[in-house]
């Protein structure tokens, strides 16, 4: 189910992730080679992003609010 991102941050171990208007978290990660997000190391990489949808797993599982 695709949820517009409405803010970041970081978590208890210092990985970027997605605050989703479904009010879930997602984890965006920039750990190359593995996963490659650049856009997530600057303000202004985060701040395009806002509004930008992506896959929420944890909506089509059915799964508890985050925040």
């Amino acid at each position: 189910m695709n949820r517009k991102i409405t803010g970041l941050d970081k978590d208890d171990e210092n990985d970027w992730r997605a605050k989703l208007e479904c009010r879930h978290f997602q984890h965006v990660r920039h750990k190359p080679p593995l996963m490659t997000r650049e856009w997530v190391l600057t303000e202004v990489g985060r701040g395009e992003k806002l509004g930008v949808e992506l896959d929420c797993k944890k909506c089509a599982e059915g799964k508890p609010k985050d925040f």
